[in-house]
């Protein structure tokens, strides 16, 4: 089945051309096996709203502010863009 089988004519437009490869989104599919791990399959939810609301807690205040990520030197997304600016800020003042 061609993957863009039922998705509207803007989606179709947004696929990337020439990239079926499992790599090129590989950092998409990362974060959804982990959303799904750490949050989505760990309990039943009552509502969709329910759904809607944790995942939207867990990527903005626990995966973005708090956990650490293997890519970014062990760091929360939020610390390692504190710590490029920081070290841009410094390397501009030079």
């Amino acid at each position: 089945m061609p993957r863009c089988q039922g998705l509207p004519g803007s989606a179709k437009a947004a696929l990337p051309r020439g990239h079926d490869s499992a790599s090129d989104n590989a950092v998409a599919e990362s974060f959804f096996a982990t959303l799904k791990e750490e949050l989505l399959y760990r309990r039943s939810w009552p509502t969709r709203t329910a759904a809607k609301r944790a995942i939207f807690e867990y990527i903005e205040v626990f995966y973005n502010r708090q956990r650490m990520h293997s890519t970014l030197d062990y760091l929360s997304p939020v610390a390692y863009e504190a710590e490029q600016r920081d070290a841009s800020m410094t390397q501009r003042a030079s």
